[in-house]
């Protein structure tokens, strides 16, 4: 929706080429002794005076979990740490008596930190994260990683001393939703490349990768009992080989990110924004003008017809076929800038796919228009552009907050910067920071939200390393809006935090924009 007019987790980020290598500081790193930057800041977080914990080869990691993806877990942390350190890194399991060790342990009781959360201790004789669930334990690891120096991100090693400083960290997640859309419509990524933004989220405590995979410009997921799609609408903005996923390789990107705790929330954006589903489907058009092969960035010219039975069969088998092979709960309909269609046609039109999703399983999902529909409510609301998505408190549907001048990754950092579009502002990173969701629109309260998502459309992105411009250093002060107390987020400490993190960026080959607000 717009206006226009861990395997290996030190191997999990693939080099990117750099997008606009002038916007990378030199000089030195900076000093390894800022390594108590956490973001996003926890709840609670307090450095001990005592000795930190020091990594040695014989330095085991000992799950006290019965499950195995605990153990995974512990695998992922011992494959980040040996290429650097060259350590042994064992991975066992075990009891929680056990000393100089990295102790990962699930335990039910920990109630007070949701079903996310984590606590987290150092100390000179061992480090230790518990967890009521294996997604706490998961993001307790990205913490324990941010604490360490950023060279343990190297896939070479470094003869030096690895330590982790004296903390004791209690944390949660503010909002259950936090998320961020890649725009692969306009613009092709491949499997890889949307696997190197999913590491991104993850390395940031992100749970929801929403996954725009249908516009005017491209349709991405093959549905097989409707072969034509792909074969018509693979194409992209500008021109060019276009491209879309086979069900088995969208199923692998679904594994990759659940591995990461991340949900997928995949979208076909309906009634409009499909002229490329209608390409194979003309007689289902009630656009502005007739389907063809659309390279250009406006919008609201497509339409499908409300009133065909024909569109509900096609919209059915698109569902279905997705809804299985995805196993999250939510199913996104788009449902924004319909210009060709009626209030009614697009209310009624809303209410009999809200139905369909509801058949297969999931929750409907859509962009702030849906309110003018009766929604039910399990559907969500998405703010982007208005107030309107408080209209999703009269049937009780929760909203996720993404106003397009704070968190629209696509939006230009500044006047100046090359890529990015400047509809919604013109957002440095202290614009995607300083706001609170609770108080965005009059009205919606913190009770209303479900959480917030930054998107990040592809009309100026052409390959990854453009994304990452855009999306570094904003998303992870998004990841802070989602995470952490609105009384705990304060910018200038922020700011001193984000900066320790650009030494990791470029180990892990992250383009990013160098803000000046940004004390590198």
């Amino acid at each position: 929706m717009t206006i226009r007019s861990l395997a290996g987790f030190a191997l999990l980020f693939a080099t990117a080429s750099a997008c606009r290598p002038s916007t990378r500081p030199s000089g030195p790193a900076p000093r390894d002794v800022a390594r108590v930057s956490v973001i996003p800041a926890p709840v609670s977080l307090s450095v001990g005076s005592g000795a930190p914990f020091a990594l040695v080869d014989s330095t085991p990691i000992v799950v006290d979990a019965p499950t195995d993806e605990a153990l995974r877990i512990g695998e992922v942390l011992a494959t980040l740490l040996r290429p650097s350190t060259g350590f042994t890194i064992p991975v066992t399991r075990g009891a929680s008596a056990t000393r100089r060790a990295i102790l990962l342990r699930i335990d039910a009781a920990r109630t007070d930190v949701g079903d996310e959360g984590y606590a987290l201790s150092v100390t000179g004789d061992v480090v230790r994260i518990d967890a009521p669930t294996p997604a706490g334990l998961f993001h307790g690891v990205q913490t324990l990683r941010q604490l360490l120096p950023f060279g343990i991100e190297s896939d070479m090693m470094t003869k030096r001393e690895w330590s982790i400083p004296a903390v004791t960290i209690t944390d949660r997640p503010r909002f259950a939703w936090r998320g961020a859309m890649l725009d692969v419509s306009r613009h092709f990524f491949t499997v890889d490349e949307v696997k190197q933004y999913i590491d991104m989220l993850a390395l940031y405590k992100f749970n929801i990768f929403h996954i725009h995979l249908t516009d005017d410009q491209g349709w991405r997921i093959e549905i097989k009992s409707r072969p034509a799609l792909t074969a018509a609408g693979a194409t992209q903005v500008g021109g060019g080989p276009g491209g879309f996923y086979t069900q088995g390789e969208y199923a692998e990107i679904v594994r990759y990110a659940a591995d990461r705790f991340l949900t997928v929330v995949p979208e076909v954006d309906m009634p409009a924004h499909s002229n490329a589903m209608l390409l194979s489907n003309p007689e289902l058009s009630c656009g502005k003008r007739p389907p063809a092969t659309y390279t250009g960035t406006e919008v609201g010219f497509s339409a499908l017809c409300p009133d065909k039975e024909e569109t509900y069969r096609l919209v059915d088998d698109i569902v279905r076929e997705i809804a299985a092979i995805t196993p999250g709960p939510y199913f996104h309909i788009g449902g924004d800038e319909v210009e060709a269609l009626t209030h009614e046609q697009y209310a009624r039109f809303v209410e009999r796919v809200q139905e369909i999703v509801n058949r297969h399983g999931k929750r409907m999902v859509g962009w702030e228009e849906i309110t003018k529909a009766r929604l039910l409510p399990t559907s969500i609301a998405q703010q982007w552009n208005s107030d309107s998505a408080r209209n999703a408190q009269r049937s009780g549907s929760k909203i996720v907050m993404s106003p397009g001048p704070k968190v629209y990754l696509d939006m230009k950092h500044t006047p100046s910067t090359e890529l990015g579009l400047s509809w919604a502002g013109v957002n440095e990173v202290r614009v995607s920071y300083d706001w609170d969701p609770a108080t965005y629109i009059v009205g919606v309260t913190e009770s209303d939200i479900l959480g917030v998502e930054a998107p990040l459309w592809s009309e100026t992105v052409r390959n990854l390393a453009s994304a990452q411009y855009l999306a570094m250093p904003r998303l992870p002060s998004v990841a802070e809006v989602g995470w952490s107390p609105q009384s705990a987020r304060r910018w200038e400490d922020f700011r001193v935090r984000l900066a320790a993190h650009a030494p990791r960026w470029r180990l892990l080959g992250i383009n990013y924009y160098a803000s000046p607000q940004i004390p590198w």
